[in-house]
């Protein structure tokens, strides 16, 4: 299944020192990953440093945060320029189990979807995880409304934990998207958009004192940006407003 593919895993990484070998330990024991690339969002403590010392890793270091989205727009671009054929996004903090890897990239190296979400959602992992109450019932209402703005029937918009093809990379406009956390949320939009098919798989995950989070006040700015995105790809595929996120010869099938 993944001969004569490449295999890539992305980690958007920012303070993540205590967790980042760990990871990467994890991700390689799967026995299929090609390379891994870290980008390192201007971090204030050694994540660089370890990063550097792991092997067949690739390391980049911004030397201003550019936020989550900028961070991904790096990893993306650099995992596409390394030839990868298959790229997978682990957050370096162990919430996501990267025992998954294999089954995500042979959804993807089969040619059976584009786009492949580790779903917390599935199987009731998110309570049984720790998420947060009110964390999980904004998750629930913002994939509810999104799906009816979207014409989806995803379970979860959230996850952080996601694999593409490297055609889908390649046709979606990046570049437009936020480089804040809504960032994850207008990419889904984008696949959708062309017509991608986005598959879930059930993920365990956890939530501890090690692993990233987003403040209250940013969750809600958060919300309101998927609201938005939601509003905008409605009205856009309806003719009624235009948006570089959303374009219109991408909409028709062609190169964007």
């Amino acid at each position: 299944m993944y001969r004569n593919k490449k295999i890539v895993v992305v980690m958007p990484a920012y303070n993540s020192a205590q967790t980042l070998r760990h990871t990467w330990d994890e991700v390689m024991e799967q026995g299929i990953v090609d390379l891994v690339i870290v980008v390192d969002d201007a971090s204030r403590d050694e994540t660089a440093a370890i990063a550097r010392t792991l092997p067949n890793t690739l390391v980049e270091i911004h030397p201003r945060n550019r936020g989550y989205g900028g961070n991904q727009k790096t990893a993306y671009r650099l995992a596409l320029a390394q030839g990868a054929d298959v790229v997978i996004m682990v957050h370096p903090d162990c919430q996501y189990t990267p025992r998954l890897i294999p089954a995500m990239a042979t959804l993807i190296a089969s040619g059976l979807y584009p786009c492949v979400l580790g779903s917390r959602i599935l199987g009731g992992y998110a309570r049984k995880g720790g998420m947060p109450w009110w964390r999980y019932l904004s998750n629930r209402f913002l994939t509810l409304t999104e799906n009816l703005l979207l014409g989806s029937k995803l379970s979860e918009f959230h996850t952080g934990y996601r694999a593409f093809s490297r055609e889908m990379l390649e046709r979606l406009p990046l570049e437009t998207n936020s480089d804040d956390f809504v960032f994850d949320n207008q990419m889904l939009a984008q696949i959708l958009w062309v017509g991608g098919q986005i598959a879930e798989i059930s993920c365990p995950t956890r939530y501890s004192d090690d692993a990233s989070s987003i403040s209250f006040a940013r969750s809600v700015r958060y919300g309101f940006g998927c609201l938005a995105t939601g509003l905008t790809f409605r009205l856009a595929k309806l003719g009624f407003i235009s948006s570089p996120l959303f374009s219109r010869d991408a909409h028709r099938g062609r190169p964007v």
